[in-house]
Formats: structure tokens, C-alpha cells, sequence
């Protein structure tokens, strides 16, 4: 089975968002496809405007919590998706998957929702294309 790690710093807002979207892609597309999210310093909760932001979307995440991410979390991770952390920071020695670092050109909300949308289906095109290969 694949498995995405979708990590940021507090796991409050960017990877949150890309997890949700993540789950609906795997729901749309018919995949079983494990994802894991966190933090590296998660915060005490998930912001308020990504919740707002995402509810606008049809997806409600307000029984989220933030949570760290791990190096177990991501030891047999095929992918790992950073967003403005570094993945030396939970990555164990010798993995070998493959790491995304999305940088993000948004910086209202609304604007990183889309943008993470539209990041997260360019992914699962590659992982199905891959898969189809």
C-alpha cells in the first residue's frame, strides 16, 4: 500500500488542509492509500480560518487536532510532502522514498487551500500513473 507523510510546522493549517484533500482524492479515485500528518512543533489546535476555509469546500475538519510528527510515522512512507519544514528534522537515516517540498506562492488562506488542492491532485495523478506503469 502507498503511504503519504503530509508534514508542516504546526500541523494547523497547510498540512491539515492537504491531508483533507488528500482523503477525498483517495475517496474520489477509489485508492487505499494510508496518509499520515504533522508537525514539527505542532500547535494546540487547528486554525480557525482552515476550518472555515475547508468547510466552504464541503469538508469539515473541526474535530482535528494537531499531532508531531515522527520518524516511525514516516519510516516506511513512500512519499513525504513538506511545507515550510525541514524534512531532516523527523526523516529517518536511509529512508528511500521521495520528498515534495511545496512551497507555497499563497499567503491569504483561501488562496493556500486551492493551491494545496490543486498540488495534492497533481500528486495523486503521478502516484496513479506510477501504479499504472
Amino acid at each position: 500500500m502507498t503511504k503519504i507523510a503530509l508534514a508542516c510546522v504546526g500541523n494547523a493549517g497547510r498540512s491539515q488542509m492537504a491531508t483533507a484533500f488528500a482523503e477525498r482524492e483517495c475517496d474520489r479515485r477509489g485508492l487505499n492509500i494510508d496518509i499520515v500528518t504533522g508537525g514539527t512543533d505542532p500547535a494546540e489546535s487547528v486554525h480557525d480560518d482552515v476550518i472555515e476555509a475547508l468547510q466552504a469546500e464541503g469538508i469539515d475538519i473541526s474535530d482535528r487536532s494537531p499531532r508531531r510528527i515522527t520518524k516511525e510515522d514516516v519510516a516506511d512512507a513512500d512519499y513525504i510532502v513538506t511545507m515550510g519544514c525541514s524534512v531532516d528534522q523527523f526523516r529517518p537515516d536511509g529512508w528511500e522514498g521521495e520528498h515534495h517540498a511545496w512551497s507555497l506562492e499563497a499567503s491569504e488562506t483561501r488562496e493556500q487551500r486551492d493551491e494545496i488542492e490543486q498540488r495534492v491532485i497533481t500528486l495523486f495523478d503521478e502516484i496513479e500513473g506510477r501504479n499504472a506503469a
